[in-house]
């Protein structure tokens, strides 16, 4: 509380939140990842940031928004920190199934908690990187969430680039740009990596541990390749949202131009 009275010139409301929104030009379908402490103190907190966001999209735009829960994975894969391997077998037999209702997200701050929760939210069937969504597109981003490559092809991010929606950075890095990871499948580079997971789901009301695929992900250049972007004068929008840093980015030419960016660079 101290450190956003601290940033604070004036109190943010969801007036002005909504304006500084509006100034920026969010609209259509926007994923949002916010950093809530570095907008300031907000009257109302995250439930003051979401309404503004969906005031501010209005009744055509669509909010999603991630809503992880990397904590319903592999044990064998837990390193931060490791759990002794006579643990792996109970972990994999007693853990709760992932249920879009009742799951909480894992470290992903306030805002992805609370949205999930609200009235007319969807929340798609990933066990480990959901995301959720409102308005009229919500269900074509939402319902086909495979479950092999969780941020690829069949994910939200890839229904998100069909429908050419934009990305929010609010207060966060390109460390934090999720959309990359769907980059991350496309581009072909050395050393790129499947790796095999798993995770407990219901299936017609039962509960099972079941496998996947997915890529070994790598967020170690997100924030050089978001850099580069910037000053390659990939388009965006630069703007402030409360005291936080904002950027308002076209989804996707900052995926493809992070495509040839890992194809040129990774390896």
């Amino acid at each position: 509380m101290g450190h956003t009275v601290d940033i604070t010139q004036r109190p943010c409301t969801i007036e002005s939140l909504t304006r500084d929104l509006l100034d920026l030009g969010v609209s259509g379908v926007l994923l949002a990842h916010t950093s809530l402490s570095k907008v300031g103190w907000i009257c109302g907190g995250a439930v003051a940031m979401i309404e503004a966001l969906t005031r501010a999209l209005g009744p055509t735009g669509t909010l999603v928004v991630p809503t992880h829960s990397a904590d319903l994975s592999e044990p064998s894969e837990w390193v931060n920190p490791p759990v002794p391997e006579s643990w792996w077998p109970v972990i994999r037999e007693s853990m709760p199934p992932y249920e879009p209702a009742r799951t909480p997200t894992w470290f992903m701050g306030k805002l992805p908690e609370l949205f999930r929760t609200q009235p007319g939210v969807m929340r798609s069937a990933h066990p480990q990187v959901s995301f959720a969504a409102r308005g009229p597109h919500a269900s074509r981003i939402i319902s086909s969430h495979e479950l092999d490559f969780g941020l690829g092809e069949g994910s939200p991010l890839a229904r998100i680039y069909d429908l050419d929606g934009s990305i929010l950075l609010i207060g966060v890095g390109h460390d934090r740009n999720t959309s990359l990871h769907l980059a991350e499948h496309r581009a072909r580079f050395p050393g790129k990596r499947v790796v095999r997971q798993g995770a407990p789901i219901s299936i017609e009301g039962r509960r099972r541990w079941v496998t996947f695929e997915d890529l070994s992900l790598d967020e170690e250049d997100f924030i050089r390749i978001g850099r580069d972007y910037e000053e390659d004068g990939g388009p965006l929008e630069r703007g402030h949202v409360g005291a936080a840093e904002t950027l308002l980015i076209p989804q996707r030419p900052l995926v493809d131009y992070a495509v040839h960016w890992m194809e040129r660079n990774r390896g």
